[in-house]
């Protein structure tokens, strides 16, 4: 399979999305196309039919069927791949919500896509934080090499007896889903030793299975949400171990739940999250040639939010500028700015934040635009006024 093929490949975001799963060697994978992830599940079809993947394919009529077979395979105690995009996520909200809250250890993809109205098919994060109260596990990426590393990594989460909660691997779509890089993948063999396979129940006429929850009492329900928050809280440090193990394994590793940039003698920090990190690490670069002690911080995890890691590098840094490519709308803020915000109060640390909201409808989040953002927030450590949330796409 694999082992026979070239260890380097040049390929866009939804290719390497597609090899992440192939790796995996799921036993049933549901498709349905919606752009801008239609071509990672075309891969899988092909491969297929090229002998190359052994898995069942389940050509869902809808996005909400696909979600509906992973969740029955799932429960049959499969190994599980699907993806979406955009509305199609919208459209399987009720079994995505199910295979949460049923805690079933699915793993898929979202290619991010803005939310119309305004008709707008172009990158953005609006369709992936209108999910985030679910209970899934959601993994940001920045490179179509962390998109292919962080769906293996994801299974070794998602399947973890004392987590059992599905995970989105989610990346900025037109941006990296058609980006083309160089993607190094993983040896076969040694997939295989990462992830090993998980017991599976025998299901047939003389061994029959039944799903669902038992106790619908208020208690039973209460209980539920309780075991499936703990199972979160405990996914933030199972992360950081899983992504130290995979780095050692394989030679790469992104910091866990976040990764930090130039954040040791930084005196003001930047916050990101997703393909626009790139561009930021630029930005920083200029501005320390500068002599502006100017750092990143990465979010891979977005849900969990990583507040113990998040408040270590910020508790003693001087202001925080956070760069948000989707709207909390009622809470004039961005997502990003939300769950910091609320990590910080919670941690007894007052500082000065300011939330830049860029990218929205597949806006360039340029480094013109990152440098503005350092000036803001440095202005901000020297005590001069700052914005609460600046619309950097309206002027």
């Amino acid at each position: 399979m694999v082992e026979t093929w070239e260890r380097v490949k040049i390929c866009d975001g939804n290719r390497a999305g597609a090899y992440g799963a192939l790796l995996a060697k799921p036993d049933v994978i549901a498709v349905y196309p919606i752009t801008p992830q239609t071509s990672l599940v075309e891969h899988l079809t092909e491969w297929k039919n090229d002998g190359i993947l052994s898995a069942e394919i389940v050509e869902a009529e809808g996005e909400i069927s696909a979600m509906a077979s992973a969740i029955g395979a799932s429960a049959a105690g499969g190994r599980v791949f699907t993806a979406t995009s955009s509305q199609g996520l919208d459209f399987m909200f009720d079994t995505y919500l199910m295979a949460a809250l049923s805690r079933l250890p699915v793993v898929m993809v979202n290619a991010n896509r803005e939310q119309p109205p305004p008709t707008a098919i172009a990158a953005s994060q609006q369709d992936i934080m209108s999910v985030l109260e679910t209970g899934w596990i959601h993994i940001h990426t920045e490179t179509c090499q962390e998109i292919l590393d962080s769906i293996i990594m994801a299974y070794r989460l998602a399947e973890d007896p004392e987590i059992l909660v599905p995970v989105t691997v989610a990346y900025d779509g037109f941006y990296l889903s058609y980006l083309r890089e160089a993607v190094e993948l993983p040896p076969e063999h040694e997939v295989e030793c990462f992830l090993p396979r998980r017991p599976r129940p025998k299901i047939g006429l003389e061994s029959p299975l039944s799903f669902g929850f038992g106790d619908g009492t208020a208690r039973g329900v209460a209980e539920a949400r309780y075991r499936h928050q703990a199972a979160m809280e405990r996914a933030k440090e199972r992360i950081d171990k899983i992504d130290q193990e995979f780095k050692t394994i394989f030679g790469r590793g992104y910091g866990g739940q976040i990764e930090e940039y130039r954040t040791d003698d930084a005196e003001i920090v930047l916050v990101s999250l997703g393909s626009c990190t790139g561009t930021a690490r630029v930005a920083i670069d200029r501005k320390r040639d500068q002599g502006i002690k100017v750092g990143l911080v990465k979010l891979r995890v977005f849900s969990p939010f990583p507040t113990e890691r998040i408040v270590r590098v910020l508790e003693n840094k001087k202001a925080v500028g956070v760069i948000d490519r989707s709207v909390a709308l009622g809470w004039n803020c961005g997502h990003v700015f939300r769950g910091l915000t609320i990590s910080l109060y919670n941690s007894g640390i007052s500082l000065p934040m300011a939330d830049f909201i860029d990218g929205l409808g597949g806006g360039d989040i340029t480094i013109d635009h990152i440098e503005r953002i350092v000036d803001d927030t440095y202005a901000a450590s020297q005590g001069k006024p700052l914005e609460r949330v600046t619309w950097l796409q309206l002027g």
